[in-house]
């Protein structure tokens, strides 16, 4: 790394102390690794450009609000497109057998899922409420200097945070939720097998958040309950098996078509009112590879 002159490798040494705890805060906010490494990067070329960085009072607030508005910039930096590369951003999924869930000795794979799941919640937080949330729920930070990060008055950041935070607390309940969700889910599946569309419409939102994973990139979109009661039904007659599986904390299912031929990953959010408000679906037979998918049930024989 190239440093600001005189005391380079001291400093060095402290930014690196600081690393870790930077990265954290950035991958929260961010969601992606990579991503978190470009911020806490571009705060240490920063940091190297200052003219007198042995002035900084406190160098650990200063690389934090640094971090943060990096960060902010590189969301709000994000477009929507209706097909993205994925390296523009790629959702990390952690997909882990429902079965396997239910044991105690799963109890740390879980918790890790749950963990990814918070980054999907964070994933539909506006940036300011997104660092807020993270600054001070997750890293301590007085409101005060996220509202200093943000360039918000302090009672302005209290307001961002208690908006997220409300967010973070819905669909994405503790882990004893698991079962109500999937109970959803389950019907869901048997409504779209059974050609009931009055029955798929119960358990949908009036707008639901639909995204894919394919080999050409994502799609995302917000369909009609209508529509995609329509895309269940005409998906359930090409499925042969399906195992139940929690991705990343919400419920899911692999599914296979006829032959074992691995069709794809979707997972559903589901609301405390039973409702369905968003669907993943992942397509790609290279991402699906690497997810470390449970085998087909024995038999094939159809599993909610």
């Amino acid at each position: 790394m190239t440093g600001p002159g005189p005391g380079t490798d001291e400093l060095a040494r402290l930014f690196e102390a600081e690393r870790p705890r930077l990265t954290a805060v950035a991958h929260r906010v961010l969601g992606s690794r990579a991503d978190a490494e470009d911020a806490v990067q571009e705060a240490w070329l920063r940091l190297a450009r200052q003219p007198d960085p042995q002035g900084i009072g406190n160098l650990g607030a200063w690389l934090t609000t640094v971090v943060g508005r990096v960060s902010v910039d590189m969301l709000r930096a994000r477009k929507v497109r209706p097909e993205e590369p994925y390296d523009a951003h790629v959702l990390e999924i952690e997909v882990t057998d429902d079965e396997a869930a239910a044991e105690p000795e799963a109890d740390a794979v879980l918790a890790e899922s749950v963990g990814v799941a918070l980054l999907v919640v964070l994933d539909t937080l506006g940036p300011a409420e997104r660092l807020a949330f993270v600054l001070h729920d997750m890293f301590a930070v007085p409101f005060d200097e996220v509202g200093q990060i943000l360039g918000r008055s302090t009672d302005a950041a209290k307001m961002l945070a208690s908006r997220a935070r409300r967010k973070v607390q819905g669909p994405h309940g503790a882990a004893e939720g698991r079962g109500r969700r999937r109970a959803v889910v389950d019907a869901f599946l048997a409504a779209a097998r059974a050609g009931d569309f009055a029955g798929l419409l119960k358990l949908l939102d009036p707008e639901v958040a639909w995204r894919s994973y394919s080999s050409h990139g994502l799609s995302a979109a917000r369909v009609a309950a209508e529509e995609l009661a329509v895309r269940a039904q005409r998906g359930a007659r090409a499925v042969a098996a399906t195992r139940a599986v929690q991705v990343n904390g919400d419920p899911g299912l692999v599914v296979w078509g006829p032959h074992g031929r691995l069709l794809g990953l979707v997972a559903f959010t589901v609301t405390d009112a039973g409702r369905v408000t968003e669907v993943l679906a992942v397509r790609d037979p290279a991402r699906l590879a690497a997810l470390g998918l449970p085998p087909m049930p024995t038999g094939g024989a159809p599993t909610p």
